[in-house]
This record gives structure tokens, C-alpha cells and sequence, in this order.
């Protein structure tokens, strides 16, 4: 059986500040993380309506990932991802998630390190 082709919107490159890491100097102060999130969704009624209870609000989505993320202490970033997940399953028009969690700075001679996940309802 084919999987279901759904539409897509993207949120790229939010900056965003947080204490994230497992070693003791990496917890005391914020760090930048940056997220890419794509929401998969079946947008149709929103194109052919153009109606925002139509869509998945992304502004909504957005705000919810900024209070999750700020107001964290994980140890991974696996950890944080997941979470940002979860955050934006919470919306029923999502039905798949993709989440590119990057921590910049956090090798030496490389501009980031990310994980990139993907969940499902």
C-alpha cells in the first residue's frame, strides 16, 4: 500500500536559547540551538477555502516550540527534539513531524552538530 502524500510546511531556521548539554560547564549558560520543522499535513481545505481553521497554525506551533525550548534544561539533544515532537503532534492536522535540531559550535572545526528526527501519529 502507498503511504499517504501529504502537503508540507516548513519553519526554518528558528534561533533559539537554551541550557542544553551533559557536561557541567555546558549547563551553566544558554545556549543556541537552531530548529527546522517540517509539519506534514493534508492542507486541501485550506487551498481551496483559504480559511485558517482550515490549516495547521503554525504561529500557534511556533510559539508552543519557543516556551518549550526556553524554559528546558535536557542533557541531549535527542531529548529536545523529541520533545519538540511531541509539541507539535499536539496539533491533530499534524500527522508527521520532521525536527532538524542543531547545536552550533559544538565540535571543534564544525559550524554544528544536529540530530534530525521524524515522528508520526
Amino acid at each position: 500500500m502507498e503511504a499517504e502524500r501529504l502537503d508540507r510546511i516548513h519553519i526554518r531556521d528558528l534561533l533559539l536559547r537554551c541550557v542544553i548539554g551533559v557536561r557541567e560547564w555546558e549547563r551553566e549558560a544558554l545556549q543556541n540551538v537552531l530548529l527546522n520543522i517540517t509539519l506534514h499535513a493534508d492542507l486541501r481545505a485550506a487551498c481551496a477555502g483559504d480559511a485558517l481553521e482550515d490549516t495547521v497554525d503554525y504561529v500557534a506551533i511556533k510559539k508552543r516550540v519557543i516556551e518549550l525550548v526556553e524554559a528546558s534544561a535536557y542533557g541531549l539533544l535527542e531529548t529536545l527534539a523529541q520533545a519538540v515532537a511531541d509539541a507539535c503532534l499536539e496539533d491533530p492536522r499534524v500527522r508527521r513531524v520532521d525536527v532538524t535540531l542543531e547545536k552550533p559550535g559544538a565540535l571543534r572545526f564544525a559550524r554544528s552538530v544536529a540530530v534530525e528526527i521524524s515522528r508520526e501519529r
